[in-house]
């Protein structure tokens, strides 16, 4: 058993190896992977450091109990968004995927110890172990035991992250199988995300209401998290400070039973799909041609009739229609009256409408193939998608718009609705902007995409790429919307913020003549790189296999 364990492991390191001996931009995106797990390690072992300082530490007694509790609550909230983060952000790895070594005859348990085993000897999991390590020089003053202690919790901290997140990755993967199904949990869980991260704003916002928190408020969530496997680890050094070796040994016991669980439901789960892989289809009723009958007759209208399908069915890109009610809650809930604070949600929401688009060729995926072979020019391609994104960022900005005047009641005033008009203005501009910037780099800056059958799996290249190149994006829509920023600096400058209201038509030309300038380059670059895109599509589809 361990001869095959340790060959999976090899074999994670040879393809990983082999994947940036063959692409530049993955090698680069690994250097800058690795920079950071370096960075992370660096500051945590001088945060540590400091904090560990016996001469810094005033009060003992009260300075311990308020680094339990956060140790503890902090360690158990990043042991969760772990597990999120690898759900929608790393996934389940296509290159050391269950369903590519299962052909071997390998024993499930078997195969599961080695993708678990090569989960652990990546670089994440041991930059995040000599960081942890490094954190017991926190607990330096409080003796050689609890610094011991805090070594040993380390590695058991990060088998019971890796053990947990692969649990999720293969229970989203296998029960989950309907696209519907898929489409709507996809959405659950960036959306439960997205909530979980927000909680901290929240919490800190509500003491501006004159809620007071102290460290007593937060020991009891500590003391139940700490006999959960998120929290369990955290508590080990202190359980040593305070001498409580039956706790200790209960909690050592909490986090073996957890490995246990998590292992035989990742087994099953490995069990369960290949035993019903294939047995399980929707049956679809079909009636008429759908958007193809009222969209324009013409072969943008195509284009546009095949996004508009895509964008139904597709769980990789349904988020983009949830972020938007998303801001507006989260915006809303941290207002305390101050409406514009409401208003930033347009602009936080104009950010996000076309991230997908911007690798839209990618999630096209071989159905790009049909279209070039037909001739299809590249003006015609972004004039067809560009029509499909405009209607649905028109759509719900009105939508959000309205919205926004019901919560905050500023249609009561004319200062009020214009106020909320130039916030609309700026988000279109931002929407457009960024519109007009996807149509050219998503002919340029491609990576790969899960397939749409698995919107929880992660080819290779994906990872270091989804997180750089859409920040290029973001960066460069920012960029473009400079015009409108020196002209609200000018009326700033001069005194004469009272006429903020030129800045509508400012964000509408500008919003607008970047739209249009991307649509027109991006036709142009689209067709004298259209048999390399196709290319490029081509080996991202082998990688979802």
């Amino acid at each position: 058993m361990m001869d095959t364990v340790l060959t999976i492991v090899r074999l994670r390191w040879a393809l990983t190896w082999a994947a940036l001996r063959k692409s530049v931009w993955q090698t680069i995106g690994y250097v800058i992977s690795l920079l950071m797990g370096v960075a992370v390690v660096v500051g945590t072992g001088l945060l540590a450091w400091f904090l560990g300082d016996p001469a810094g530490v005033n009060n003992a007694s009260g300075f311990a109990q308020g680094l339990e509790v956060i140790v503890v609550l902090l360690g158990a909230f990043i042991t969760l968004m772990t597990a999120f983060a690898q759900l929608m952000l790393i996934g389940e790895s296509s290159t050391m995927s269950p369903r590519k070594l299962e052909l071997y005859g390998i024993p499930d348990r078997t195969l599961q110890a080695g993708l678990l085993a090569a989960g652990l000897s990546g670089i994440p999991a041991i930059c995040a172990v000599i960081a942890l390590m490094l954190w017991s020089l926190a607990y330096r003053w409080m003796g050689v035991g609890v610094v011991v202690a805090a070594v040993v919790s380390a590695p058991l901290t990060v088998i019971t992250v890796v053990s947990f997140s692969k649990m999720v990755i293969n229970a989203a993967t296998t029960l989950v199988r309907s696209n519907r199904g898929k489409n709507l949990f996809y959405i659950i869980v960036m959306i439960t995300f997205v909530a979980i991260c927000y909680v901290p704003s929240i919490t800190l916002n509500s003491s501006m209401e004159g809620i007071e928190f102290s460290i007593d408020t937060f020991a009891a969530p500590a003391a139940i998290f700490a006999w959960t496997p998120f929290g369990a680890a955290f508590q080990l050094p202190f359980d040593v400070l305070h001498g409580s070796w039956g706790p200790l040994i209960g909690r050592l016991a909490v986090l073996a039973l957890s490995w246990v669980l998590c292992f035989m439901a990742s087994t099953w789960c490995l069990r369960h799909e290949r035993l019903v892989s294939g047995n399980q289809s929707e049956a679809v009723s079909v009636k008429g041609i759908g958007a193809f009958s009222w969209m324009p007759d013409s072969v943008s209208g195509a284009v546009s009739a095949r996004l508009f399908t895509y964008l139904k069915r597709d769980p990789r890109q349904g988020l983009m229609f949830a972020f938007p009610v998303i801001f507006l809650v989260l915006m809303a809930f941290q207002s305390h009256g101050i409406t514009p604070v409401v208003w930033t949600a347009l602009p936080m929401s104009a950010m996000f409408f076309s991230i997908t688009e911007s690798n839209g060729l990618a999630y096209d995926g071989r159905g790009l193939t049909m279209q070039v072979i037909s001739g299809v020019s590249g003006m015609a391609d972004r004039l067809g998608r560009v029509r499909i994104y405009v209607g649905v960022i028109l759509t719900y900005l009105v939508a959000l718009t309205i919205a926004c005047f019901v919560v905050t009641g500023d249609w009561r005033t004319p200062d009020g609705i214009l106020m909320g008009m130039t916030f609309a203005a700026g988000a279109a501009c931002l929407a457009f902007c960024g519109l007009g910037l996807a149509e050219v780099v998503s002919c340029v800056l491609m990576y790969p995409v899960p397939s749409m059958e698995k919107p929880f799996a992660t080819p290779q290249g994906r990872a270091v790429a989804q997180g750089f190149f859409p920040l290029v994006y973001l960066l460069g829509m920012f960029v473009l919307a400079v015009p409108s920023g020196l002209v609200a600096v000018v009326l700033a400058v001069a005194g004469q913020w009272d006429m903020y209201w030129v800045l509508i038509p400012v964000f509408l030309l500008n919003g607008v003549g970047f739209l249009a300038l991307g649509s027109w380059l991006g036709g142009k670059l689209m067709d004298a790189r259209m048999l390399s895109i196709v290319a490029t599509l081509d080996s991202f589809a082998s990688l979802q296999k």
